[in-house]
């Protein structure tokens, strides 16, 4: 599709495009959301299958990167559906 056709769409429906770009983020934070849940539920598995302890809590199973990658990754995440939010909210005073 041509830039030419994608201008036309959006003038002629702005609302729609606005409101299909708030899905996009909604959609890539929902999936960086739960590929990190996941991510950190298969680690603690593996740890704690290693370590044959699985009383251990996760703040002690995990060092201290994987938390703080654990951590950017939600923030990241959470801070995509806040952007998809506001993208919405957005696309409604057009």
């Amino acid at each position: 599709m041509s830039l030419q056709a994608l201008w036309a769409m959006f003038l002629a429906h702005p609302a729609q495009v606005v409101n299909g770009l708030a899905l996009f983020f909604a959609s890539a934070g929902a999936w960086v959301l739960l590929a990190t849940r996941l991510r950190e539920q298969r680690s603690i598995a593996r740890l704690a299958a290693e370590s044959d302890l699985e009383e251990m809590e996760t703040t002690d199973v995990q060092d201290e990167s994987a938390r703080r990658l654990n951590r950017f990754f939600y923030s990241f995440g959470y801070f995509s559906l806040a952007v998809a939010l506001g993208v919405s909210w957005a696309s409604t005073q057009l």
